[in-house]
């Protein structure tokens, strides 16, 4: 069945839980039914080199993608226990809020309205992002405050579009928005010539530059408009499956600042270091708190490494993008991941 497929007998099925709970009928956890289903159901990414993308056997492959298979590892046990629906801008919340996926990580802007007002709540930052612009080299820009009356391919529902209307409006600057639909949509006009320059997140825009035929043609400004600190997001109303969802990304950021990896993560299960022990399950009991069991964490690790890992391979030195870490890095390294203790 194709993903929109699954999408929509999904949603059917959140519509009869709808109507059982307007019957005075208790809705069901998720937890309870990611269980009993074996498998985790996660909105990502249609196409976003780094963090969410299919490789050419058709494997989705990111660090989106991993963040959700740490959260199936917690729950499962087993980190491939995922069924990924790729989304567009416009179907990523409407497929939350209706029930057709447990979990989205999907390179969402955390924001008031977001998390306010559509019975939707961010568990956390997995990445800290900022809106920038990719134009050619052969338009000689410095900065993007020189794009006065240029065009600009957009994607529409999304933060980039109001962003750039916030930031032309304050610099004074006339710019001539070009809509799509969809972010594909959107590359490819800019490929095409229909605009001046491509706007989104700039690691998005680091991932476009290094897909395109002649990467040397094109630059992403150093203008940074706009903060973007993406997150996964669960429903309101499930406080177990929110701490899970939390905890695991914080898990992932405490292993780092532990120096826990994949590769010692069976070694430091004899650490005297009392938080080792409790994020490894070894004392505290703090999966019993969440519904799991106490080497919830110890898997994450143990399948896919620490947030540091996560985010080398995918996005880091290891990747295509090779992007600096700059605010993702660990806090006592000058940056801005912090993970809750573990008490």
């Amino acid at each position: 069945m194709a993903w929109r497929g699954l999408i929509a007998a999904a949603a059917a099925g959140a519509l009869v839980a709808t109507g059982a709970l307007a019957q005075g009928q208790p809705q069901r956890p998720t937890l309870e039914q990611v269980k009993e289903r074996g498998v985790l159901l996660c909105g990502g990414h249609v196409g976003a080199p780094g963090f969410s993308l299919p490789d050419s056997q058709g494997n989705w492959t990111g660090f989106d993608v991993e963040i959700c298979r740490a959260v199936a590892a917690a729950v499962l046990g087993d980190a491939t226990k995922v069924r990924l629906s790729p989304l567009t801008s416009q179907q990523r919340l409407t497929a939350l809020q209706s029930g057709a996926i447990d979990l989205l990580v999907r390179t969402t802007t955390w924001t008031h309205s977001r998390d306010t007002n559509l019975g939707l709540s961010f568990t956390g930052v997995n990445f800290y992002d900022g809106q920038g612009f990719l134009v050619r080299t052969s338009l000689n820009l410095k900065s993007a405050k020189e794009l006065d009356g240029a065009s600009i391919c957009v994607t529409t529902g999304t933060t980039n579009e109001l962003n750039l209307a916030d930031w032309a409006r304050t610099n004074r600057i006339a710019v001539r928005p070009v809509v799509f639909e969809q972010n594909e949509e959107t590359r490819k006009a800019y490929i095409a010539g229909r605009c001046d320059a491509l706007t989104t997140d700039a690691s998005q825009l680091a991932g476009i530059r290094t897909a395109l035929e002649k990467p040397e043609d094109h630059i992403v400004l150093a203008d940074i408009i706009s903060k973007e600190p993406l997150g996964p997001l669960v429903r309101k109303g499930d406080s177990q499956w929110f701490d899970i969802v939390r905890w695991t990304l914080f898990a992932l950021i405490e292993a780092e600042e532990l120096g826990i990896t994949q590769a010692n993560v069976d070694q430091m299960l004899e650490s005297r270091n009392p938080a080792v022990q409790r994020l490894l399950g070894k004392s505290g009991g703090h999966g019993k708190m969440m519904g799991l069991d106490d080497e919830w964490a110890y898997r994450v690790i143990k399948q896919l490494g620490n947030y540091g890992e996560l985010f080398e391979r995918n996005l880091g030195q290891g990747s295509p993008l090779k992007l600096p870490r700059g605010p993702n890095d660990l806090w006592t390294r000058g940056g801005l991941m912090y993970a809750m203790p573990f008490r």
